[in-house]
């Protein structure tokens, strides 16, 4: 029986992930914003089997993640596998016109994740074990004009987990850092995405399930985006500047 703690479980990656390791004994302690899309969730999970836990928790309220992760052990004991997994996906043009939307969107983002994370760690490391998976970005690889606000989000979640796998790593515990690309969920529809580089949430979730199983600390999934941004990141600066990405 694993005991599975998932932080933004309404987004389409993190509910499908739950229903990969729902199809083992689990408990889950579910948290989300919206908490009559939560209770959706966790109904289907109840309905395969698991016992579930639903916490309603709006991450940007840091001086609230202290009370979550308390009702999570109370209710889990320990944290076998734990998915950071909330975010938004802002409007660039709109974020270079309003500092206030850029500075919350760079919280939801960027703080929030690293606020939750600096708590759960010091809680794992106390109980020796466990995986922290961590969803980041392929957009944090390089500043790109078209989402540069969420790539440096991305890119400071990405850091920060660098550093704490070295750290966690000597106490027994995994991070993994997942880097996914296009992937069709509410959160893109009605944006022009390539057809050929859009993956399913159910392929990332298989993805990260089997990064979680394996032990990597980095995931680019699909697999191919390890390419693409080895290319991109290559791609010298007097001519990544001119181009529109």
């Amino acid at each position: 029986m694993r005991n599975i703690l998932i932080v933004g479980a309404n987004s389409a990656i993190a509910a499908a992930c739950a229903r990969r390791w729902a199809e083992q004994p689990a408990t889950f302690f579910l948290v989300a914003r919206d908490t009559g899309k939560l209770e959706q969730v966790a109904a289907d999970l109840r309905v395969r089997g698991a016992a579930v836990y639903a916490y309603g928790l709006d991450c940007n309220r840091f001086e609230d993640h202290a009370a979550m992760l308390d009702a999570c052990q109370q209710a889990l004991g320990s944290i076998d596998i734990a998915l950071i997994a909330h975010g938004t996906l802002p409007d660039q043009k709109a974020c270079e016109q309003d500092v206030a939307l850029a500075l919350r969107e760079f919280s939801s983002n960027g703080l929030s994740v690293i606020a939750l994370l600096t708590l759960l760690a010091n809680r794992m490391e106390v109980q020796r074990q466990g995986c922290i998976a961590v969803i980041s970005s392929v957009a944090g690889d390089r500043g790109r004009p078209s989402n540069y606000l969420y790539g440096t989000a991305k890119a400071a979640v990405s850091t920060f987990c660098e550093g704490l796998r070295a750290r966690m790593f000597k106490v027994g515990v995994h991070v993994l850092t997942i880097k996914p690309g296009f992937v069709a969920t509410p959160m893109t529809a009605g944006l022009p995405l390539p057809g050929p580089l859009v993956a399913t949430p159910e392929k990332v979730a298989g993805d990260i399930v089997a990064a979680v199983e394996r032990k990597k600390n980095t995931l680019y999934t699909p697999w191919f985006w390890a390419l693409i941004m080895m290319i991109i990141r290559s791609v010298p600066t007097a001519i990544f500047k001119k181009a529109n990405l």
